[in-house]
């Protein structure tokens, strides 16, 4: 199977080698047919502490880091 990898903004960059990402997703409502805006924030594993908040990047799916912490910067989305 292959491992997700999500496109986002940084929204949290205090923590030492983790950043928070938020994800937004847009989707048609099964019965109503409106689309509707979804947010998550998904904490990443930033090994050398170099993205700042406001930074868009891609995370992919990794081993656990720690209880919530299951993703890891992938690269910086230009």
């Amino acid at each position: 199977m292959p491992k997700k990898i999500l496109h986002g903004v940084v929204v949290n960059d205090k923590e030492n080698k983790t950043i928070k990402v938020m994800i937004e997703r847009k989707y048609q409502h099964p019965l109503f047919k409106k689309v509707v805006k979804s947010k998550k924030k998904y904490s990443a594993h930033d090994e050398d502490n170099k993205f700042k908040v406001g930074d868009k990047v891609s995370i992919i799916e990794s081993r656990p880091y720690s209880k919530n912490k299951k993703f890891e910067v992938l690269k910086e989305k230009q």
